[in-house]
């Protein structure tokens, strides 16, 4: 009974949520490359514990999304990057 009252929407207020459209950073600027030698770069595209950032939330493209996965990757693989964050204890 509860749930039903929630879903229903009643009155005509203002409850859209407008966020603005993310953009990649490589397509707009061709300066910027993406190269596992250069892990300052790669680890804006990490959180605090290792996990690579979707492309949902940092908004880049289709296409550097799997270019900057495979740079982490590699990264990881020659120790300049984490597998894993700092631990919090």
């Amino acid at each position: 009974m509860y749930n039903n009252r929630r879903n229903q929407r009643g009155g005509g207020g203002k409850n859209r949520f407008y966020q603005r459209r993310k953009i990649c950073r490589f397509c707009v600027d061709n300066d910027l490359e993406i190269n596992y030698k250069t892990p300052k770069a790669l680890r804006q595209f990490i959180t605090e514990r290792g996990k690579i950032i979707p492309r949902r939330i940092t908004g880049t493209c289709a296409k550097h999304q799997r270019q900057l996965t495979v740079a982490i990757k590699q990264s990881r693989q020659i120790a300049l990057l984490p597998f894993v964050g700092r631990p919090m204890y």
